[in-house]
Protein backbone atom coordinates (compact mmCIF):
# COMPACT_ATOMS: atom_id res chain seq x y z
CA UNK A 1 0.00 0.00 0.00
CA UNK A 2 1.26 3.49 -0.89
CA UNK A 3 2.94 5.27 1.99
CA UNK A 4 2.71 8.72 0.40
CA UNK A 5 -0.33 10.45 -1.05
CA UNK A 6 -0.39 13.24 -3.61
CA UNK A 7 -3.64 15.19 -3.97
CA UNK A 8 -4.40 16.83 -7.34
CA UNK A 9 -7.27 19.35 -7.12
CA UNK A 10 -8.35 20.46 -10.59
CA UNK A 11 -11.74 20.66 -12.31
CA UNK A 12 -10.24 19.52 -15.63
CA UNK A 13 -9.91 15.76 -16.01
CA UNK A 14 -7.12 16.15 -18.58
CA UNK A 15 -4.93 18.00 -16.07
CA UNK A 16 -5.50 15.43 -13.32
CA UNK A 17 -4.66 12.55 -15.68
CA UNK A 18 -1.65 14.44 -17.04
CA UNK A 19 -0.19 14.88 -13.56
CA UNK A 20 -0.74 11.21 -12.74
CA UNK A 21 0.97 10.06 -15.95
CA UNK A 22 3.92 12.45 -15.62
CA UNK A 23 4.84 11.44 -12.08
CA UNK A 24 7.73 8.97 -11.99
CA UNK A 25 7.00 5.49 -10.59
CA UNK A 26 7.20 5.37 -6.83
CA UNK A 27 5.62 4.29 -3.58
CA UNK A 28 2.78 6.80 -3.62
CA UNK A 29 -0.91 7.15 -4.40
CA UNK A 30 -2.48 9.94 -6.45
CA UNK A 31 -5.83 11.24 -5.18
CA UNK A 32 -8.02 13.39 -7.44
CA UNK A 33 -10.56 16.10 -6.58
CA UNK A 34 -12.65 17.92 -9.20
CA UNK A 35 -13.59 20.96 -7.09
CA UNK A 36 -12.34 22.92 -4.10
CA UNK A 37 -14.83 21.50 -1.62
CA UNK A 38 -13.96 17.90 -2.48
CA UNK A 39 -10.27 18.80 -2.33
CA UNK A 40 -10.60 20.38 1.12
CA UNK A 41 -12.33 17.24 2.40
CA UNK A 42 -9.38 15.15 1.21
CA UNK A 43 -6.96 17.58 2.88
CA UNK A 44 -8.81 17.28 6.19
CA UNK A 45 -9.24 13.51 6.06
CA UNK A 46 -6.05 12.18 4.46
CA UNK A 47 -2.42 12.29 5.50
CA UNK A 48 -0.95 13.97 2.43
CA UNK A 49 2.64 14.34 1.25
CA UNK A 50 1.86 16.95 -1.41
CA UNK A 51 -1.06 19.11 -2.58
CA UNK A 52 -1.41 20.33 -6.18
CA UNK A 53 -4.08 23.02 -6.21
CA UNK A 54 -5.71 24.73 -9.19
CA UNK A 55 -6.45 28.37 -8.32
CA UNK A 56 -9.79 28.60 -10.14
CA UNK A 57 -12.22 25.91 -9.00
CA UNK A 58 -16.00 25.40 -8.70
CA UNK A 59 -17.84 25.17 -5.34
CA UNK A 60 -14.82 26.50 -3.46
CA UNK A 61 -12.03 28.41 -5.18
CA UNK A 62 -8.37 27.48 -4.90
CA UNK A 63 -7.84 30.80 -3.10
CA UNK A 64 -10.36 29.80 -0.43
CA UNK A 65 -8.79 26.36 -0.06
CA UNK A 66 -5.36 28.01 0.23
CA UNK A 67 -6.59 30.30 3.02
CA UNK A 68 -8.06 27.41 5.01
CA UNK A 69 -4.85 25.41 4.66
CA UNK A 70 -2.70 28.36 5.75
CA UNK A 71 -4.94 28.95 8.78
CA UNK A 72 -4.08 25.51 10.18
CA UNK A 73 -0.59 25.11 11.72
CA UNK A 74 -0.36 21.46 10.66
CA UNK A 75 -1.93 21.65 7.19
CA UNK A 76 0.31 24.48 6.09
CA UNK A 77 3.35 22.20 6.59
CA UNK A 78 2.23 20.09 3.60
CA UNK A 79 4.23 20.92 0.42
CA UNK A 80 1.96 22.88 -1.93
CA UNK A 81 2.00 23.54 -5.69
CA UNK A 82 -0.52 26.12 -6.93
CA UNK A 83 -1.48 25.75 -10.61
CA UNK A 84 -3.02 28.31 -12.95
CA UNK A 85 -3.06 29.23 -16.60
CA UNK A 86 -2.89 32.90 -15.60
CA UNK A 87 -0.26 33.74 -13.00
CA UNK A 88 -1.83 37.14 -12.41
CA UNK A 89 -4.82 35.36 -10.84
CA UNK A 90 -2.47 34.22 -8.11
CA UNK A 91 -0.37 37.37 -7.75
CA UNK A 92 -3.52 39.46 -7.33
CA UNK A 93 -4.09 37.59 -4.07
CA UNK A 94 -0.61 36.50 -2.99
CA UNK A 95 2.43 38.66 -3.61
CA UNK A 96 5.69 37.32 -4.99
CA UNK A 97 8.12 35.90 -4.14
CA UNK A 98 6.18 32.79 -3.15
CA UNK A 99 8.09 31.75 -0.02
CA UNK A 100 6.13 28.74 1.21
CA UNK A 101 4.64 27.18 -1.95
CA UNK A 102 5.59 26.80 -5.60
CA UNK A 103 3.67 28.09 -8.63
CA UNK A 104 3.21 25.95 -11.75
CA UNK A 105 1.87 27.60 -14.88
CA UNK A 106 -0.38 25.77 -17.32
CA UNK A 107 0.31 24.11 -19.66
CA UNK A 108 3.36 22.35 -18.24
CA UNK A 109 5.65 19.48 -19.15
CA UNK A 110 7.10 16.69 -17.01
CA UNK A 111 10.32 18.57 -16.25
CA UNK A 112 8.39 21.62 -15.04
CA UNK A 113 6.11 19.43 -12.93
CA UNK A 114 8.96 17.61 -11.20
CA UNK A 115 10.82 20.87 -10.64
CA UNK A 116 7.74 22.48 -9.06
CA UNK A 117 7.24 19.51 -6.73
CA UNK A 118 10.88 19.59 -5.66
CA UNK A 119 10.76 23.32 -4.95
CA UNK A 120 7.48 22.98 -3.06
CA UNK A 121 9.07 20.34 -0.81
CA UNK A 122 12.02 22.62 -0.11
CA UNK A 123 9.87 25.67 0.60
CA UNK A 124 7.60 23.73 2.96
CA UNK A 125 10.59 23.21 5.25
CA UNK A 126 11.34 26.92 5.59
CA UNK A 127 10.81 28.54 9.02
CA UNK A 128 7.36 30.10 9.21
CA UNK A 129 6.19 33.29 10.97
CA UNK A 130 3.54 33.16 13.66
CA UNK A 131 0.11 32.21 12.30
CA UNK A 132 -1.22 35.77 12.61
CA UNK A 133 1.61 36.99 10.39
CA UNK A 134 0.79 34.35 7.76
CA UNK A 135 -2.75 35.65 7.56
CA UNK A 136 -1.56 39.23 7.52
CA UNK A 137 1.02 38.55 4.83
CA UNK A 138 -1.61 37.36 2.35
CA UNK A 139 -1.95 40.25 -0.06
CA UNK A 140 -5.54 41.34 -0.60
CA UNK A 141 -6.33 43.61 -3.50
CA UNK A 142 -7.68 47.07 -2.52
CA UNK A 143 -7.33 46.26 1.18
CA UNK A 144 -6.51 48.99 3.64
CA UNK A 145 -4.48 46.82 6.00
CA UNK A 146 -0.92 45.67 5.33
CA UNK A 147 1.35 43.32 7.17
CA UNK A 148 4.60 44.54 5.69
CA UNK A 149 5.47 46.40 8.88
CA UNK A 150 4.63 43.59 11.27
CA UNK A 151 7.58 41.73 12.75
CA UNK A 152 6.99 38.48 14.57
CA UNK A 153 9.00 35.64 16.04
CA UNK A 154 9.53 32.61 13.83
CA UNK A 155 8.39 29.07 14.47
CA UNK A 156 10.82 26.11 14.37
CA UNK A 157 11.46 24.62 10.95
CA UNK A 158 8.49 22.51 9.85
CA UNK A 159 9.22 18.99 8.69
CA UNK A 160 6.99 17.71 5.92
CA UNK A 161 6.25 14.17 4.79
CA UNK A 162 8.79 13.05 2.19
CA UNK A 163 7.72 12.43 -1.39
CA UNK A 164 9.20 9.15 -2.72
CA UNK A 165 12.86 9.08 -3.68
CA UNK A 166 11.89 8.86 -7.36
CA UNK A 167 10.81 12.50 -7.20
CA UNK A 168 13.63 13.56 -4.87
CA UNK A 169 16.22 12.31 -7.36
CA UNK A 170 14.43 13.61 -10.44
CA UNK A 171 15.69 17.17 -9.93
CA UNK A 172 18.76 18.69 -8.21
CA UNK A 173 18.24 19.97 -4.71
CA UNK A 174 16.71 23.44 -4.70
CA UNK A 175 17.84 25.97 -2.14
CA UNK A 176 15.67 28.71 -0.74
CA UNK A 177 17.13 31.43 1.47
CA UNK A 178 13.89 33.08 2.49
CA UNK A 179 14.12 34.34 6.04
CA UNK A 180 11.04 35.74 7.80
CA UNK A 181 11.59 38.98 9.68
CA UNK A 182 12.00 39.00 13.41
CA UNK A 183 11.53 41.71 15.98
CA UNK A 184 9.24 42.87 18.76
CA UNK A 185 5.58 43.81 18.50
CA UNK A 186 3.18 44.01 21.43
CA UNK A 187 0.41 41.44 21.81
CA UNK A 188 -2.15 44.23 21.73
CA UNK A 189 -0.93 45.40 18.32
CA UNK A 190 -0.93 41.88 16.96
CA UNK A 191 -4.43 41.18 18.29
CA UNK A 192 -5.76 44.43 16.86
CA UNK A 193 -4.28 43.63 13.46
CA UNK A 194 -5.64 40.11 13.62
CA UNK A 195 -9.16 41.39 14.34
CA UNK A 196 -8.97 43.75 11.36
CA UNK A 197 -7.79 40.93 9.13
CA UNK A 198 -10.62 38.64 10.23
CA UNK A 199 -13.27 41.29 9.54
CA UNK A 200 -11.72 42.23 6.23
CA UNK A 201 -11.37 38.57 5.20
CA UNK A 202 -15.03 37.90 5.97
CA UNK A 203 -16.05 40.66 3.58
CA UNK A 204 -13.65 39.41 0.91
CA UNK A 205 -14.85 35.81 1.27
CA UNK A 206 -18.39 36.98 0.59
CA UNK A 207 -17.28 38.75 -2.59
CA UNK A 208 -15.18 35.76 -3.62
CA UNK A 209 -18.13 33.40 -3.32
CA UNK A 210 -20.19 35.64 -5.59
CA UNK A 211 -17.33 35.82 -8.10
CA UNK A 212 -16.81 32.05 -7.96
CA UNK A 213 -20.47 31.46 -8.79
CA UNK A 214 -20.22 33.76 -11.81
CA UNK A 215 -16.98 32.16 -13.02
CA UNK A 216 -18.40 28.65 -12.55
CA UNK A 217 -21.46 29.58 -14.60
CA UNK A 218 -19.27 30.95 -17.40
CA UNK A 219 -17.02 27.89 -17.40
CA UNK A 220 -20.01 25.57 -17.62
CA UNK A 221 -21.31 27.53 -20.62
CA UNK A 222 -18.02 27.42 -22.54
CA UNK A 223 -17.24 23.72 -21.88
Amino acid sequence: MASNKILVIDDTTVVRVKVREMLPPGNFEVLEAKDGLEGLNFILQEKLSLIMLDFLLPKMSGWEVFQKVQADPELRKIPLVIMSGRKEEVTEKITEPFEYFEFLGKPFDQKQLISAIKLAMTKAKQPRPELVAVGAAVAVKNSTATASGVATATMPTATSNAIPSAINTAMPTAVSNADPSTGGVSNAEINALNEKIVKMQAEIDGLKKQLTQVVTFIKQKIK
